[in-house]
């Protein structure tokens, strides 16, 4: 049998259109960490990335100086002849599926019998190639101009993927000899106004979206140029989630139509499952937008093959994933890309999804956008505002990456009521504007910005708000599309969890001076802190001494007999989530100080506790009460007592780690990047705890002691 040799065929011109590319000047910054402007290949892998046609390695490398596989070759040429390599016929070789990620690019080739493979029907993508061979390549196709710097190599050496890129780049610019030595920018100093409307962290919230709905389409009613973004979390917080995993959300966000969607951490809760991220798999395709995400990997993850792809792309598709997307609004081109908390990994579950630096992709992004000649950029994040900046926040971001002129952002559930300007960078010099957004959180707001820019991109003029979606009507189609979820989620509201329980677990308000879980210990309180310190310990490798419950946190009581669903949630109906916090010693006994100020009075803010023992005085003067805190040291099974120059981490609920019940010393420690929000929800955790259990104490156990009662 003929050997055959990958054969590059006569191809008509008219099949094959080379794209035209904008050379990025030597001055840009580098795309990848391992291609200096030293480099002698830097500029052309500065404008084929900035084209869209190559990539990089997850690691944010490009590996210049080795050799180009046949598969890559195949990639990057079928990427500058712009071919579609999603809708190719099976090329059938035998050593190659759809789930290479080659396949597409050499399907497209052999389509146009531009290559065959060889003569035992194979294609050997992880072969280099030799100059010799790259030369036939290109010297075949028509529309391609014979190369100079071609002739500088022997028939025989190796391609380095720097050399190739290199080779392609001089070709477009060789067919397209008007293109100019830097991408243009616009001269015209015409404004051009666009109105975003975003909203954040839903949570599983579908029984709002009808009041979203009603709110979007008023928005797009009285403005033009309009965009709609999601910024992450639709994922776990209500029984819409438990149920439909997320179908729910997905039918009225369809409807109500976005643009672009980025990753929030809860996206990932499933990972850990036996079907493992089967239902965000699902999500995405069902999507009738694409989803933007810069810093997050899916190649290690089977159940996104096909799904996702690092490049930027001026014509993305619904359900589909890429770094960032290009719109072009009334003549006008927006680059939005994504990125999401690499603090995902340690507080939810992606497994085998991966999470890299958020400034390092953050830069890419901005440069590969730059290099197609876009000037207004938008970053859609999932990180927070001012979250822990030893991981990453907005503030930050805003701060590190020049060229971001919006974020929309989440995560951190921070209500901004008007956008947050930041116009100097991390040693306080003067920069362009960045503008930051935030809408709260569980479908409570629609944010909405209309900002201006001049002819550069430049921001000149910005206003913004936050619609109270409360005093929003419903849209009643959205209503309609809902009645089939709310029926099954009332319906489950009524289930049996499968506990049962002789006498009721009180929840007590008797008001001034009688026990209250405002002021007292309650077997209901000590259930849920219980349940909140073993959870937390599954997620992180510290040792979490405590957890914490705001009394005004505990809503009702659970009556005697079977416990259903619906019982647990009115328990804790606030859509809290679960937070670790690292404070002092001396912070805990402030903050006991606070929650025991009205003792024997209620205090919304009194806080039950488990892991650990607290004894007060009601008598004394207020700030002067707390009389001793210990803790159980698990590797001595006894109590010890708190020490104030040391730090404890210790589990609470989101609103008190924040601060909530005027609890400012954990305010500051969360201000301070040392609160991580879990994100797991409070009825959850407590419905988990209570099957948990052999025995469900009614009684409490001297946990709080007020030492006046004894006196």
């Amino acid at each position: 049998m003929e050997n055959k040799r990958n054969k590059f065929l006569t191809v008509t011109a008219a099949a094959l259109a080379v794209t035209a590319v904008a050379v990025v000047p030597a001055s840009a910054a580098s795309p990848f960490s391992d291609v200096k402007e030293s480099h002698a290949d830097f500029e052309s892998i500065a404008t084929l990335y900035a084209a869209g046609i190559i990539s990089g390695y997850p690691d944010g490398t490009f590996k210049p100086d080795s050799n180009v596989t046949r598969g890559q070759a195949a990639k990057m040429i079928a990427g500058a002849l712009k071919l579609d390599t999603k809708e190719v016929v099976d090329p059938k070789f035998t050593d190659i599926s759809a789930s290479n990620p080659y396949y597409g690019s050499i399907a497209a080739l052999v389509g146009l019998n531009v290559i065959t493979g060889y003569g035992d029907n194979t294609f050997r993508p992880n072969q280099t190639i030799t100059h010799g061979d790259l030369a036939k390549i290109l010297a075949s196709i028509p529309t391609l101009p014979e190369l100079e710097s071609a002739k500088n190599h022997a028939a025989s050496e190796k391609v380095t993927r720097g050399q190739l890129a290199t080779f392609i780049a001089e070709t477009l610019t060789k067919s397209n000899p008007e293109t100019p030595e830097k991408p243009e920018t616009p001269e015209s100093e015409d404004a051009f106004s666009l109105s975003i409307l975003h909203v954040n962290d839903t949570h599983a919230r579908a029984d709002k979206l009808p009041q979203l709905a009603t709110a979007v389409k008023e928005q797009r009613d009285t403005k033009k140029n309009v965009l709609t973004l999601h910024a992450g979390d639709a994922f776990s917080g209500t029984l819409y989630f438990t149920e439909f995993q997320g179908q729910a959300d997905l039918k009225l966000l369809n409807e109500i139509g976005f643009d672009a969607m980025v990753f929030g951490n809860h996206e990932f809760d499933l990972g850990g499952s036996t079907e493992g991220h089967q239902a965000l798999a699902d999500f995405i395709k069902g999507a009738k937008f694409p989803f933007v995400d810069a810093n997050t990997d899916f190649s290690a993850d089977e159940k996104f093959t096909g799904l996702f792809t690092d490049l930027i792309s001026s014509e993305p598709e619904n359900g589909k994933i890429y770094s960032g997307i290009v719109k072009e609004i009334d003549g006008e081109k927006v680059g939005i890309f994504g990125l999401t908390t690499e603090e995902t990994k340690g507080i939810s579950s992606p497994n085998k999804v991966t999470f890299t630096n958020y400034i390092d992709e953050a830069k890419k992004a901005v440069a590969a956008f730059e290099g197609m000649g876009v000037n207004k950029i938008i970053a859609l994040t999932h990180i927070g505002y001012n979250d822990n900046a030893n991981v990453d926040n907005d503030i930050l971001l805003a701060k590190n990456v020049p060229g971001i002129d919006v974020i929309v952002g989440a995560h951190d559930h921070t209500k901004l009521e008007k956008p947050v300007i930041i116009d100097t960078n991390t040693v306080g010099e003067a920069k362009d504007a960045t503008l930051i957004v935030q809408a709260n959180e569980y479908v409570n707001y629609l944010g909405t910005l209309d900002v201006t820019f001049d002819g550069k991109g430049v921001v000149t003029e910005y206003d913004g708000e936050l619609i109270d979606l409360g005093k929003v009507a419903q849209d009643e189609a959205l209503v309609k599309l809902l009645e089939p979820y709310k029926a099954k989620v009332d319906e489950v509201n009524n289930k049996e969890i499968g506990v049962k329980i002789t006498e009721k677990l009180e929840n007590p308000r008797s008001g001034e001076t009688g026990p209250s879980v405002r002021s007292n210990e309650t077997a209901l309180g000590n259930i849920i802190t219980d349940g909140m310190l073993a959870k937390a310990q599954q997620y992180t490798d510290k040792t979490v001494i405590m957890a914490l419950q705001n009394g005004g946190g505990i809503r009702e009581e659970i009556p005697a007999g079977n416990i259903t669903v619906g019982q647990v949630i009115t328990v804790l109906p606030n859509g809290n989530t679960l937070a670790l916090m690292d404070v002092t010693g001396a912070e805990l006994k402030a903050a006991f100080e606070v929650a025991v100020k009205n003792a024997p009075k209620e205090n919304g803010g009194f806080l039950h506790i488990a892991g650990g023992k607290l004894q007060y005085d009601s008598s004394k003067e207020v700030g002067s009460r707390v009389v001793s805190i210990e803790y159980l040291d698990k590797a001595t099974g006894k109590y010890v007592a708190l020490e104030d120059g040391k730090t404890y981490t210790v589990a609470t609920n989101a609103y008190t780690a924040k601060g909530g019940d005027s609890l400012t010393m954990f305010e500051k420690a969360y201000n301070e990047g040392r609160v991580t929000d879990l994100g797991l929800s409070d009825w959850e955790n407590l419905q988990e705890h209570l099957l948990s259990l052999k025995e469900i104490k009614t009684t409490t156990e001297g946990r709080i002691v007020d030492v006046a009662k004894k006196q």
